[in-house]
């Protein structure tokens, strides 16, 4: 007998419910890299996926963005959305826009890909909100990364190990978001 495959909602719903999520939601996390259209709209829509699973998606506002204008407004990289469908994530309404200083005072956590983003970031970032900066993969369970390398370059093997990395940072993020949100109530 074969391992049941996870049932994923309609990617359709997944976007409609993401729209609907206003400034009402309890938390707000922003996913960011460099040009958004690789690493931090991966973890968004793999993230956007773990928390409708769990039923959380009106309670959780998720983003993400680059710390560079390089693709305002495009999709994420046509090898990025392919390698996350065979996965059961659509990524396809996503468009790529620049963190913005609305972003540091909004979220309450904001996740960034590498060191080099995290540095762009922190000087960006307003001094009071600098505690809201961490790398997603601070919440891997199972693997030992402080970054998620930039695949842009490189082949799909690059698409796959982001997934890989995002996969696991975001069902860590899931528990810390689930403890942080029954602590709220």
């Amino acid at each position: 007998m074969e391992p049941m495959q996870p049932v994923y909602p309609p990617a359709s719903s997944l976007a409609q419910a993401a729209s609907a999520q206003g400034p009402e939601a309890e938390l707000h996390i922003v996913f960011f890299c460099m040009g958004n259209i690789c690493r931090s709209p991966t973890a968004h829509g793999v993230f956007r996926q773990r928390l409708a699973q769990a039923g959380l998606l009106h309670r959780v506002r998720v983003d993400s963005a680059g710390t560079h204008n390089y693709h305002p407004g495009k999709p994420p990289d046509a090898r990025s959305q392919q390698c996350a469908a065979q996965r059961g994530y659509d990524l396809s309404d996503l468009r790529a826009r620049q963190l913005t200083d609305e972003d540091f005072e909004r979220a309450h956590l904001l996740l960034g890909m590498d060191w080099d983003n995290m540095a762009l970031a922190e000087a960006q970032c307003p001094a009071p909100h600098r505690k809201k900066l961490r790398r997603l993969t601070e919440f891997c369970q199972r693997h030992d990364a402080t970054v998620v390398p930039d695949p842009y370059y490189g082949g799909n093997e690059g698409f796959e190990q982001v997934l890989d990395l995002v996969e696991d940072a975001c069902d860590g993020l899931l528990r810390h978001v689930q403890q942080r949100l029954a602590a709220q109530a």
